[in-house]
C-alpha cells in the first residue's frame, strides 16, 4: 500500500465515510446501502433513440418519443444514468449545490454504462459550462467534475475551454419548459480551434428539458463539430419534476 493509500485509510479513520444517500456509515467512500441502492431507478431499454426518455413499450433500437419526432432536439443522442426523483436528487443536490465529491467515480460509472457508443464514439468530452460570474461566486462546476472522471474512466480527451457561457441568465428552477430555451438562447459560445470535426459528448448533471443542452448542441454545431450528443447523470422523466 503505497503512501497515498495509508493517507486515505488515515482519513477514513478520522473523517469516516458516508453513504451517498444517508447519514449512515459505510466501508468506503462512495457507497450505499444496499436497500436505497436497489431504490434507486436506473434508466434502461426501452429508451426513445434521441432523447434517452424511457418508452413503454419496445418498439426498437430506434424508435423515437413523441415529442422528439415533433420537435426533434438540437444535439444527436442523449442518455442518463438515472430518473430524477426524490432518491436521486439527493445525489444531484449535494455534488450540485454542495459541492460534495466523493461520489463522482460511482457517477461517472453509472453514466458509462448508460451512454457506452456514446462514449465509445466521442472524439472529445466537454462540459456545460457556468458563466464565469457564477463559477467565481461557487468556485466549481459540477458538470467539469463529471467530465473529468468520466473522460478519465473512458481514457477520452476532455476540454473545460469547449464551451463558454457568455450571457448569464436567470436560474431555470420552476421554469416552463418553453421559458428556458427563451432564457438559455445565445447564451454559449464553442471554440472551433477545440471542437472542429469532433464528435462531442457533452456532460451535465441533470436533463430537465433539454433545453440547456439544445442551446449547447447550437453552438457546437456552429462552431463545427461532427456531431454532438449529451450524456447526464439523472433526467427528468415526468414534465412536473422541473425544480432543478
Amino acid at each position: 500500500m503505497g503512501s497515498r493509500g495509508a493517507v486515505a485509510r488515515l482519513a477514513d479513520l478520522v473523517w469516516p465515510p458516508h453513504s451517498l444517500l444517508s447519514d449512515a456509515m459505510v466501508a468506503a467512500p462512495g457507497a450505499i446501502e444496499p436497500d436505497l441502492w436497489a431504490s434507486l431507478d436506473f434508466l434502461t431499454a426501452p429508451l426513445c433513440a434521441r432523447c434517452g426518455r424511457p418508452l413503454e413499450q419496445d418498439a426498437g433500437e430506434e424508435a423515437a418519443c413523441g415529442p422528439c419526432i415533433a420537435d426533434p432536439p438540437v444535439y444527436g443522442r442523449a442518455r442518463a444514468a438515472l430518473a430524477y426523483d426524490d432518491l436521486s436528487s439527493r445525489l444531484v443536490l449535494d455534488l450540485k449545490r454542495g459541492g460534495r465529491r466523493d461520489g463522482l467515480p460511482v457517477f461517472a460509472a453509472w453514466m458509462a454504462q448508460a451512454a457506452g457508443p456514446l462514449i465509445a464514439e466521442a472524439d472529445l468530452i466537454a462540459p456545460a459550462p457556468l458563466h464565469w460570474t457564477r463559477l467565481a461566486a461557487r468556485k466549481f462546476n459540477q458538470a467539469a467534475w463529471l467530465a473529468l472522471t468520466l473522460a478519465r474512466r473512458a481514457n477520452k480527451p476532455w476540454s473545460p475551454a469547449a464551451l463558454r457561457r457568455v450571457k448569464r441568465r436567470p436560474s431555470q428552477a420552476g421554469m416552463s419548459a418553453a421559458e428556458r430555451r427563451r432564457n438559455v438562447a445565445g447564451s454559449f459560445a464553442a471554440s472551433k480551434r477545440v471542437v472542429a470535426g469532433k464528435r462531442v459528448l457533452l456532460v451535465d448533471d441533470v436533463l430537465t428539458t433539454g433545453a440547456t443542452a439544445d442551446a449547447c448542441a447550437r453552438a457546437l454545431n456552429k462552431a463545427g463539430a461532427a456531431a454532438v450528443d449529451v450524456v447526464t447523470l439523472a433526467r427528468v422523466v415526468r414534465p412536473q419534476d422541473v425544480t432543478v
